[in-house]
């Protein structure tokens, strides 16, 4: 295009002397650029900052990006309300027209200034208000006019203010991309890993803080195919730690466990406690009731069929203020179990003999298992207000089993009570300390607590609950603590009385609340240090509990097997036992196996602590079994699917009367004895060949009678030559039902027609009785 030369003769000196400055500084070279200052990818630097936070710094940092957050969504509503309030005000409208129109007049007025002098017209001319332009989509929402929820609740979308969770996951994403370019170093936490000589994948994974899926493959590297929960051996282990980079720490399998005999405590630390006393003896020799009497309760009016099933645990404090720990054990001799595990927490064993009957068989199995526990025995001869006791008989038999009493030169306390009159208590409780100070009762209070579990339940509202006495250190609420193969923390604990305590000390008798599951009478509870040790604990102890199962099982399967071979197929009743405490299921387990024959056996298919539930239900359903309810009840959804699986629930609250029960249904399972019974002799004196009948034998009853119906043997020169039933019996032309000694009939048998004058007719009866174990 053509160039256009500007006209400037109507410009001013000054005006020319400014555009020719402006000509020369566009000619002059212009100074390089800056060098560019290095930068780092944006977001490197706090992506770096952020990974290596602490969480006080990451708090903070959270609380800073919500401020910034806020400090922005405050400005926003701040601009919406100035706009909204000049849009709405009609005063700024009204100025705003009139400084256009002055403006337009203004224009108009001085159009021929503007002829005549252009520059100076140009600076006096007011600049024009700007108009607001619309957006785009506010212009096209005008357009549309109608609006549909859905992009009403867009729009509000489009002015929601951004997340925190967004831009942390903007975050997220630019971490991600920068360690994929390799700008933010990826530091890896190496770890100490404590790897016994076996462990689970799951756990193996716990411990290097590494998922569970990595670790399956990593072991598929190594050409192992092993789930979460499967076991691997401690090299296996070792070089899948070494593998993620963690360093391995191997350890044996006894240094997981916690060493309860080794546990010796400084002499100087030992403070005395109250003696541990266990009553033993034989069955409804008043055992329970002379523990009341010592502690003024009823304790024997509760129980079942007056006999004592569970161990109790109690605590007395004498009248010169000494506290005693009674334990009172069945005297049942399904209980045998409790009684022993009684004789090995006691320092001290009452027994107790009855004056009127001597010394019975529990009586005797007390005296053993006091001997083998090396408890020293002190003899209570009870109910010594009958009329027919006699003590000194007590005493000569007490000698036949080398209990000699003081009263024949021997170290063996023996006193005369009575729970009935409260007689000779004083004279027991004396007895008691006199031998706990020869004993020197003492333990250390000031250390981690262990104690031994009496007794196990679960209650309704409370969980399992232990019944436990304190040997060692002080127990407190909210200590974890490790019990068997099951863990916990003390929630509370309660005495003999049912009162809270908060601390229990050595030689104390409580019930501790708080247990994940339902421990073993006779396991040893611990407190440990945290609930990582207890963990560790109990995966160990679980794990042995397993494999020893295992062995267990497959050596009964063999000896089944050889069981069945010898005596033939063996019938099995299916039981699911449920209890209210684990020594009740203790005692029935090893009834159960006593009463187990060759011939039929007790299959128990579960067994538990606890109310039954629909899964024992469906247990005994798939297997045809009982279940056994023991001081227990069916909820009523369990009791629902009972009575549509047609299971049948036993509810007992004695044991004898459930072993009897349990008796009567495998004697059921048996098939019964047949007994043959003779009843008659019948001699064939002459044989008929009857027209559509066949041989008929004429016969003369000579002993016994003959009934119609019954098994024959047809004898010939003392030879059994045929045996089968009688089919007809008759007397002349007339059916009779039994033809007796000196009378004649005739007979027919069944099948069978080969009779001769002179044979022998025997007829017998087959009885079948029921068999009893």
């Amino acid at each position: 295009p053509a160039s256009t030369i500007e006209d400037t003769s109507s410009l001013t000196q000054e005006e020319r002397a400014a555009r020719n400055r402006a000509l020369i500084e566009g000619f002059k070279p212009k100074s390089p650029p800056p060098a560019p200052v290095a930068k780092s990818q944006p977001g490197a630097d706090d992506a770096v900052a952020e990974g290596n936070d602490t969480p006080e710094t990451a708090m903070s940092r959270r609380e800073r990006e919500m401020q910034e957050l806020q400090n922005i969504a405050d400005a926003e509503e701040s601009r919406r309300a100035e706009e909204a309030k000049r849009n709405s005000n009609p005063a700024q409208k009204f100025t705003r027209t009139s400084a256009d129109n002055s403006t337009s007049a203004d224009t108009a007025n001085n159009k021929t200034a503007t002829f005549t002098r252009p520059a100076a017209r140009k600076k006096e001319q007011p600049e024009a208000p700007k108009r607001t332009m619309a957006k785009r989509g506010q212009e096209q929402e005008r357009r549309r006019g109608k609006m549909t929820i859905t992009e009403a609740l867009d729009g509000d979308a489009r002015n929601r203010q951004r997340s925190l969770a967004s831009v942390r996951r903007a975050r997220e994403k630019e971490k991600a991309r920068l360690r994929d370019a390799q700008l933010l170093p990826n530091v890896k936490q190496s770890r100490d890993v404590t790897i016994p000589e076996a462990i689970t994948v799951q756990e193996l994974s716990n411990r290097m803080a590494e998922r569970a899926g990595d670790v399956v493959k990593e072991l598929m590297k190594l050409g192992i195919m092993a789930t979460v929960t499967q076991t691997i051996d401690a090299e296996t282990a070792e070089l899948v730690v070494l593998e993620f980079g963690h360093k391995p720490n191997r350890v044996s399998e006894a240094d997981i466990d916690i060493s309860i005999d080794d546990d010796e405590d400084n002499p100087a630390t030992l403070k005395p406690r109250p003696p541990v006393v266990t009553i033993m003896g034989h069955v409804d020799h008043g055992k329970t009731s002379l523990l009341d009497a010592i502690r003024s309760t009823d304790v024997a009016l509760g129980e079942s069929g007056g006999i004592t099933q569970h161990i109790g645990a109690y605590q007395v404090r004498t009248a010169a203020g000494n506290r005693i720990t009674f334990i009172d054990t069945p005297g049942h001799e399904a209980f045998t179990e409790m009684r022993m595990r009684g004789a090995t927490i006691t320092d001290i064993v009452i027994l107790v003999v009855a004056a009127d009957d001597g010394v019975m068989e529990q009586t005797i199995e007390a005296i053993n298992h006091a001997k083998a526990a090396g408890c020293p025995v002190i003899i209570a001869v009870n109910k010594c207000d009958k009329p027919e006791a006699d003590p000194q008989r007590v005493r000569n038999e007490l000698l036949s089993h080398e209990i000699v009493t003081e009263d024949f030169g021997g170290d063996v306390l023996c006193v005369d009570v009575s729970a009935h009159t409260k007689a000779g208590l004083d004279k027991l409780e004396e007895a008691i300390m006199l031998q706990a100070e020869l004993l020197e009762l003492k333990a250390n209070p000031d250390r981690a607590a262990e104690a031994a579990v009496i007794e196990a339940k679960v209650e309704r509202g409370r969980g399992s609950v232990a019944s436990v006495l304190i040997l060692k250190g002080t127990m407190q609420i909210g200590q974890v603590f490790v019990v068997g193969a099951e863990t916990g923390r003390v929630r509370a604990m309660v005495d003999d009385r049912g009162n809270n305590i908060e601390i229990a000390k050595p030689g104390d008798a409580i019930e501790v609340l708080g247990l994940n599951g339902t421990p073993m009478a006779g396991d040893r509870l611990s407190v440990v240090e945290n609930e990582a040790r207890a963990r560790e604990v109990s995966e160990y102890r679980t794990r042995v509990l397993r494999q020893n199962e295992a062995t267990a099982g497959a050596r009964g399967t063999v000896e089944q097997m050889l069981s069945a071979i010898a005596s033939g197929e063996a019938m099995e009743l299916p039981l699911v036992i449920k209890t209210d405490v684990h020594g009740s299921l203790e005692a029935i387990k090893a009834a159960l196996n006593k009463i187990s024959t060759d011939q039929v056996q007790a299959r128990i298919l579960s067994s538990g602590v606890g109310a039954i539930s629909e899964s024992d239900i469906s247990l005994a359903a798939a297997s045809n079994g009982i279940v056994l309810a023991f001081n227990v009840r069916a909820n009523p959804q369990a009791r629902m699917q009972a009575k549509r699986d047609a299971v049948e629930i036993r509810y007992h609250s004695i044991i004898y009367e459930l072993i009897d029960d349990v008796k009567a249904a495998m004697s059921g399972l048996l098939s019964p004895d047949r007994q043959e019974n003779f009843i008659g002799y019948a001699e064939i004196q002459e044989v008929f060949n009857i027209t559509k009948v066949g041989k008929i034998a004429g016969c003369k009853v000579t002993e016994g009678v003959i009934k119609r119906g019954c098994k024959v043997r047809l004898l010939r020169d003392n030879v059994v030559v045929h045996e089968g039933s009688l089919k007809t019996l008759k007397r002349f032309k007339d059916e009779v039902k039994e033809a007796r000694e000196g009378q004649e009939c005739g007979m027919a048998f069944e099948n069978y027609t080969d009779l001769e004058a002179g044979d022998m007719i025997e007829c017998f009866e087959i009885e079948e009785i029921a068999r009893t174990l």
